[in-house]
């Protein structure tokens, strides 16, 4: 880890908007912020019809100057540098998320041609990224991420919204929620975790539930949705204890839904400064995947999103 917070910058209000989201973060952080514009020597963006003249001069120039310099006059005290690198934006951004300790992105989610193409980039460098990158939407201002204060106006620079972890019970990974905790205290948030579980089929549930390892077996099950809830709960108050004495200054919540885990996160999004969830690294023939949740919620969460890849 470079202990620097790194931005992709490519000129788009997506990118404008990933670019102040990672100076505030270098801020949190106490690091420095590195800005990125990656540019290829003949852009075959420029040959694309659909693409207007603003559009190319942001690909095939370099990182507009008025943007670092608006984020320098925003943030005096952070330290920024910027580079022009030559290559193609998907390798370079891919090589970067492979090294950086953090990588922001913007993201225009779905719809529009132009927001497939730039969208495109982003998710393939997330499904390649072995370290934590953060994907932010375009128009997200410094205020999003905290809450409203009595006149119903955003209260900065505090208190912060809540940060949201997706946590599967199943596969827990110390580096995702060791990430997710260190994101709410450095906010001084709360951290809010959400699990989600299925219920098993009505007619397996004919005993009581027997002591035993996370989750129950077919034969194990519990006589109805009360019980499973509860077991359900347990666990995961079971799975943050170590969490919470390491971090006894972050306030807790913890939250068992049954259903989707993306519908409950996109939900849980709504007042949250960041969502947090994993993306487990997979070495196939067939590629790499970010995951349903994951790719779900890059493009309907309405904060910030950060994937951390884990094994």
């Amino acid at each position: 880890m470079n202990g620097i917070v790194t931005a992709g910058l490519d000129g788009s209000p997506e990118s404008a908007a990933a670019a102040e989201w990672a100076a505030r973060e270098a801020l949190l952080r106490g690091v420095p912020l590195r800005l990125v514009h990656a540019r290829e020597k003949e852009p075959h963006l420029v040959q694309a019809p659909f693409v207007g003249t603003e559009t190319q001069h942001e690909w095939t120039g370099g990182i507009p100057d008025e943007a670092v310099t608006a984020l320098r006059e925003r943030h005096p005290g952070l330290e920024i540098t910027a580079e022009d690198v030559t290559g193609r934006p998907r390798e370079v951004l891919q090589g970067i998320a492979r090294s950086a300790d953090l990588l922001v992105l913007g993201s225009r989610g779905l719809g529009g041609v132009a927001g497939f193409l730039v969208g495109s980039v982003a998710l393939a460098t997330v499904a390649h990224a072995t370290r934590p990158t953060v994907l932010v939407r375009a128009g997200e201002a410094a205020g999003d991420g905290h809450r409203a204060g009595p006149d119903g106006h955003s209260a900065t620079p505090a208190p912060f919204r809540d940060v949201v972890l997706g946590l599967d019970l199943h596969q827990p990974c110390d580096a995702l929620i060791r990430f997710a905790f260190e994101a709410a205290a450095r906010r001084a948030a709360r951290l809010r975790v959400v699990h989600s579980y299925r219920l098993p089929p009505a007619e397996t549930w004919g005993s009581r539930p027997a002591a035993g390892a996370y989750p129950p077996t077919t034969a194990d099950l519990v006589p109805t949705a009360a019980d499973f809830s509860r077991y359900e709960e347990r666990a995961l108050t079971a799975a943050l204890a170590p969490w919470r004495a390491d971090f006894p200054e972050v306030e807790v919540a913890e939250e068992c839904g049954v259903g989707g885990a993306a519908h409950h996160l996109t939900q849980a999004s709504a007042e949250a400064s960041l969502v947090v969830v994993g993306r487990r690294i997979r070495r196939s023939p067939l590629g790499t995947h970010i995951g349903a949740v994951a790719h779900a919620l890059l493009h309907h969460s309405a904060a910030p999103v950060a994937v951390v890849p884990h094994d």
